[in-house]
């Protein structure tokens, strides 16, 4: 890490981490050291609205940080996920940076190793007036699990290295000099959040209530529903504090408790605003950011089954929250999550279902709440033929279909779909010929169809 050219702060937080490992900690929060929390324990976003006035003078004091170190690759992207096409021919950085102008609050990058120099080589094409301030996460070495030894990996010393999660957020903000240029310009507050996640949007109500309570740190978070077992939750320690734990945290024998959703009823948005002035206090206090760690079990090259397995030492942003004396979280609408992390989720947004404003905020189609849809639609697209972009496109590249009158839809098989189609209710398309289907231009589908 050194000869990497790593800061100190990094290294001693790597090196807190590796010796949780020797010792054999394995970062496992147990349901019996934690508590659930209760709506009463919480701030619902619906009761803030009379904190917008404050939140509106807050601005000037204010920034957007964005996530962007995400690859996609779970979709088969090879570059940054923010360049991905999302809606209206705009990708997810364009639509942020108009966000950042209507708003007029600075916008800050925060980029990984593998997306750094894509991102840059995009903002260059699209020139914006104000060009977004960028910085760097860091990264930690692999370890292999069989010596607790540096991956060796010769024919790509990149893959000996792991980005450690956005809980770097903290560390990559200080030694890059980015938190103290922010404080130098008279910011205070900073709104954080995932670059794939449009429902995420700067908030007068919420920056106001944040705001004039002198919050240190505040987690959005949701009620869960059956689609979100899988997603980390809040939960309480015994001395009051609030705590994230996340699935790779969960004892593999509790699980079942983890995804009880009437036992833990809040996820994490990823949607997270923080003092700027607090975080420096805390790291020049304790001199570095223990987060919880989260010890992820992979194989070096995560293309080769084969290549040597290896422990990636990650932290996740939200679990700040127990670091911070008077932290909070707030109950907001599911419309403020939105992530897209697989093709399911793409074609849901890229659909009728949501609209962009005038003011470039992605919201649900006031159509589809006129008619009591649910906000969220069940998609399952067959991951043989639409798992990939360029397998969606493919199949989509005449223009998704109408769904903001659709409930569900399934597909199961390869179906390929022409222009101008509406799909209503439930719906599922199972095509079992060896051949490709076809939904022609103009169809309307309110019943399951077998090929």
């Amino acid at each position: 890490m050194q000869n990497a050219g790593l800061p100190s702060l990094v290294i001693d937080t790597f090196s807190y981490y590796y010796d949780q490992v020797v010792t054999g900690e394995t970062g496992l929060v147990y349901d019996r050291d934690i508590k659930p929390v209760e709506s009463g324990d919480i701030e619902d976003f619906n009761h803030l609205k009379k904190y917008g006035a404050a939140g509106k003078r807050a601005f000037n004091h204010a920034v957007r940080i964005v996530l962007n170190g995400g690859l996609g690759t779970s979709m088969g992207l090879t570059g940054p996920k923010s360049l991905l096409k999302v809606k209206h021919g705009k990708s997810f950085l364009e639509i942020i940076l108009a966000r950042a102008q209507k708003y007029d609050v600075p916008l800050v990058l925060m980029n990984s190793f593998n997306t750094h120099k894509a991102t840059e080589a995009a903002l260059r094409a699209l020139n914006p007036s104000r060009p977004p301030l960028l910085f760097l996460q860091h990264k930690f070495p692999k370890i292999l699990r069989d010596t607790l030894a540096p991956a060796y990996w010769p024919q790509d010393r990149a893959m000996e290295w792991n980005p450690p999660g956005h809980g770097d957020i903290y560390t990559a903000l200080y030694t890059s000099g980015v938190l103290q240029a922010l404080l130098n310009m008279g910011i205070r507050y900073a709104f954080i959040s995932n670059s794939d996640n449009l429902g995420a949007a700067m908030d007068a109500a919420l920056l106001g209530y944040f705001s004039e309570n002198d919050y240190p740190f505040m987690m959005e978070v949701a009620e869960k529903t059956p689609a979100d077992v899988k997603g980390g939750h809040l939960a309480k320690l015994p001395n009051g504090r609030l705590l994230l734990r996340e699935a790779a945290q969960c004892p593999q024998n509790e699980l079942g408790a983890f995804q009880d959703i009437q036992r833990y009823r809040f996820f994490n948005t990823n949607n997270i605003w923080l003092n700027l002035r607090s975080l420096q206090d805390l790291i020049e206090k304790e001199k570095t950011v223990h987060l919880t760690m989260i010890l992820n079990p992979k194989t070096l090259d995560p293309r080769d089954d084969g290549s040597p397995k290896v422990y990636q030492i990650e932290s996740a942003m939200g679990a700040a929250i127990s670091l911070f004396e008077g932290a909070t979280a707030v109950k907001v609408p599911r419309s403020r999550f939105f992530p897209v992390k697989k093709c399911n989720d793409l074609l849901t947004v890229r659909s009728d279902c949501f609209v962009l404003t005038d003011d470039e905020q992605l919201i649900i189609n006031p159509a589809r709440i006129k008619n009591n849809r649910a906000e969220l639609i069940n998609i399952k697209l067959d991951p043989k033929y639409y798992g990939k972009i360029d397998w969606f496109d493919e199949r989509f590249k005449q223009g998704v279909p109408s769904l903001v009158d659709c409930d569900s839809l399934t597909i199961e098989g390869d179906v390929f779909f022409e222009k101008n189609v509406t799909i209503k209710g439930s719906v599922i398309l199972k095509n079992t010929n060896k051949t490709s289907a076809v939904i022609k231009e103009g169809s309307v589908i309110a019943d399951s169809v077998s090929f």
